[in-house]
């Protein structure tokens, strides 16, 4: 946001150190000319203690009147502009011509609730008792819904868990952790090329990449993992295995306690040299 932006231009002067979650924030500090301290790249990591053994939520279709079996597509991110949801919208029409059965669900609140839901009533998606009414979750009989906008829910592991294709079509992103953590459910994922999101996928290895703002790109990647399962699997394995590699807290904190104990040691050099010229 311009008032962190604002903080960060002020502080930055007096920093010993700076610390990025990705690649693409250290280019774009320097590129802002804010390396005036040494940067150090640091992931955001995922508590496998949370995702390592977590459960399905199996009540999923139940609460949104889908048939048991329904492939599930999700999305969770706050419901903001640069998240793309809009862009998936667009997207899912196509989805639904290849496999008609796919439903999505949009996992979260945000500023752009009402008129996504919009959106979604125009393109056909929200079912027939849908119109005109808000929706929030099976407490409204939907025939016909292809899209839910679940709100917030407290169970995010266990909603990711139950998903067949983890989605992310943010049109920029520091890192996405959103997805690491699908991926360390071994779900497999489709994502942007922008910001951070590279660093963590490696197209057709560890997940799916798309250009940002392209709604057929997107059908087709999201496509391709429910039609592909041995691909699914193969990806969904490939990004559990470098979750638990790169990307899991024990490391982060381990790099960020290094950050702190090489910082003491330098003041504490400096201070006993100001002593000594004393």
């Amino acid at each position: 946001s311009d008032i962190d932006k604002e903080s960060l231009r002020a502080l930055t002067p007096s920093m010993d150190r700076l610390v990025a979650v990705s690649r693409a924030i250290v280019t774009k500090l320097r590129a802002e000319g804010r390396d005036t301290a040494p940067i150090e790249l640091i992931y955001n990591g995922v508590d496998l203690s949370r995702y390592d053994h977590q459960e399905a939520c199996c009540t999923l279709p139940e609460e949104y009147g889908f048939s048991t079996g329904t492939p599930l597509v999700g999305v969770v991110a706050r419901l903001e502009p640069e998240k793309g949801h809009a862009t998936l919208l667009d997207a899912w029409p196509a989805v639904l011509k290849r496999v008609p059965e796919t439903r999505l669900l949009i996992v979260g609140e945000g500023s752009r609730r009402e008129a996504l839901e919009e959106q979604a009533r125009s393109l056909g998606l929200l079912g027939d008792e849908c119109a005109g009414e808000r929706c929030v979750g099976t407490r409204h009989a939907r025939p016909g819904a292809k899209v839910v906008f679940t709100g917030r829910r407290d169970d995010v592991p266990a909603v990711t868990a139950a998903l067949d294709v983890a989605v992310l079509p943010s049109y920029r992103e520091a890192q996405g952790l959103v997805i690491l953590e699908a991926m360390a459910l071994s779900r497999p994922v489709v994502a942007t090329d922008v910001g951070g999101i590279p660093e963590m996928i490696e197209d057709g290895v560890t997940g799916l990449l798309v250009p940002p703002r392209d709604a057929p790109a997107l059908a087709a990647a999201i496509t391709r993992l429910l039609e592909d399962h041995p691909l699914a699997d193969t990806l969904a394995r490939a990004g559990h295995d470098l979750v638990h590699e790169r990307f899991c807290l024990e490391r982060m904190i381990a790099q960020v306690g290094d950050i702190y104990e090489s910082g003491a040691t330098a003041v504490s050099r400096r201070s006993a040299g100001a002593r000594t010229a004393a």
